[in-house]
């Protein structure tokens, strides 16, 4: 097989050894760390092989346990879309004239935090204006949240598409995002 059909085949889950979720990496990368023995495939795609004898890992745990620091997942735009579904919270339109939000406007003080911004269509921000959505009788689909972590966010968002359901009972908090 090609290698550059391979570099397409997909990502891997690395877990820390306790089983936590630590990031995703690249199926060539994670079977470098089974070949130094640093890793352990826990799920594999049994469609994909890399020679006759190896399938291509989905999922692998680190041997040794790894302190990571907690990071923040930032607030951008690209987020907030994912967040939502790229899906309007007022009327669910979906498709690519979407814009950022402020439930409460910024006029009147409101933040730009992940509870204060959600994704409108052109046509409902514009309704909405510099009022409330009480004031605006719009109602939201969804409260505004914060994401559970980024890696939380980002698993969630593969298995969403219908990529790597395996990853379901690793990544906790699955279902409850986006």
């Amino acid at each position: 097989m090609p290698l550059n059909h391979l570099a397409r085949m997909g990502q891997v889950l690395v877990l820390n050894a306790s089983y936590e979720p630590l990031n995703i990496t690249t199926w060539r990368r994670a079977m470098v760390m089974m070949l130094k023995g640093k890793a352990e495939s826990l799920e594999e795609d049994s469609s994909r092989m890399i020679r006759s004898d190896i399938m291509l890992p989905t999922v692998i745990r680190l041997r040794q346990f790894v302190r990571v620091p907690f990071r923040e997942l930032p607030l951008t735009r690209r987020n907030i879309l994912h967040r939502d579904s790229h899906s309007c919270q007022y009327c669910g339109y979906i498709g690519d004239k979407l814009s950022i939000d402020h439930v409460i406007p910024r006029s009147r003080n409101g933040t730009d935090s992940w509870e204060n911004v959600t994704t409108a269509c052109f046509s409902c921000n514009i309704q909405k204006g510099n009022r409330t959505p009480q004031e605006a009788n719009m109602p939201l689909k969804s409260r505004p949240h914060r994401p559970l972590s980024g890696l939380t966010f980002e698993a969630n968002r593969q298995i969403n598409a219908g990529h790597h359901s395996e990853w379901r009972k690793y990544v906790i908090g699955w279902g409850r995002e986006e």
